[in-house]
């Protein structure tokens, strides 16, 4: 062989060396970029809350308004629906979906109300009408009749709102606010009303 055909042929061996390795190095750092937004996407869980019928998309830190009405629902059917023989299992069942912040106040209200409810043997039932979520402040609530009855009383009735706040976190539902009251619920757009109102009293006495 000729040297002036080996040189250009070995000149031609090292240029497709080194264009492999410039393509061996683009796909390694592709290879890179696609596992790290790998990383960063969040997954999406399919999932049936309680109260539907369908499935829902869940993400890890969110989910949809009616995914949080049906948990806000059931919360309140759980809550509003007890016997004394139930009081206990409905405080085992509220209690894993506390956030840390509210778990102890909540858990000790309740555990009073349990043991007030145990000796005066009340039983209630609840019947929602409405059940509703506000984006702003990420609250769910459901309002309707509540009907309580002792073992020698007649059964009353009041109209009651169970609030909630509740977030998503990996994949499942946290409770980070509750309350319950009598009367309509407490909407951003209500409690503004009734600040207004306040204000005017006050700068018309």
């Amino acid at each position: 062989m000729k040297l002036s055909v080996f040189l250009q042929s070995w000149g031609f061996v090292q240029a497709e060396n080194r264009l492999h390795r410039i393509l061996l190095i683009g796909l390694l750092a592709t290879n890179v970029i696609t596992a790290f937004a790998a990383l960063r996407t969040e997954r999406t869980v399919i999932m049936i809350p309680p109260n539907l019928t369908e499935k829902v998309e869940i993400s890890r830190h969110e989910a949809s308004a009616q995914t949080k009405e049906a948990w806000g629902l059931f919360l309140a059917q759980l809550l509003g629906n007890v016997t004394p023989n139930t009081l206990d299992f409905v405080g085992d069942s509220i209690s894993p979906l506390l956030s840390s912040d509210i778990h102890r106040e909540i858990i000790n209200a309740m555990n009073d109300q349990i043991n007030a409810l145990k000796i005066d043997k009340i039983s209630t039932s609840f019947t929602p009408n409405q059940v509703y979520y506000e984006k702003e402040t990420n609250k769910v609530f459901v309002t309707g009749q509540l009907m309580t009855k002792g073992p020698n009383d007649k059964p009353e009735s009041s109209f009651r709102t169970y609030e909630f706040q509740i977030a998503i976190v990996n994949y499942n539902p946290v409770v980070n606010d509750l309350d319950v009251y009598q009367g309509e619920p407490k909407t951003k757009e209500f409690l503004e009303m009734q600040k207004q109102m306040e204000a005017s009293t006050h700068a018309n006495p």
